[in-house]
């Protein structure tokens, strides 16, 4: 008999690691990365080049839950989107590369990415 849920992680991790091979994250352009859980969603921006990451913001915090814990989650990866490109912009970051993680761009990750690029982030 065989694992279900492996076989879906082995899927996504192999999606993910087919993209990662061509894109990178630079200085000029970090690479936005998308990780998401059954309860939360964590968006994290790095630079690829010096290995660093520069930015990381989870629905899980206790500060984004006392604010935004009443809402659904894809509701919560809407405002998440928003706070992250607020954050992005007063540290000079207007472009970034989008790196979904493997998943599929739909509900909550679509919800994220569409809210980055609605306040003014280009990928």
């Amino acid at each position: 008999m065989y694992d279900v849920a492996k076989i879906r992680l082995d899927s996504r991790l192999a999606r993910h690691l087919r993209v990662r091979k061509k894109i990178s994250g630079t200085a000029e352009r970090p690479r936005l990365v998308v990780r998401r859980t059954l309860k939360n969603m964590i968006a994290q921006i790095i630079d690829d080049v010096k290995h660093v990451s520069i930015l990381q913001l989870s629905t899980g915090s206790k500060e984004f839950q006392s604010e935004f814990g009443k809402l659904t989650k894809t509701e919560q990866s809407r405002k998440l989107g928003a706070k992250l490109a607020e954050a992005a912009k007063a540290k000079g970051i207007e472009t970034m590369v989008f790196d979904r993680g493997g998943y599929i761009y739909h509900g909550r990750v679509q919800a994220l990415a569409e809210s980055v690029r609605e306040s003014g982030i280009k990928f």
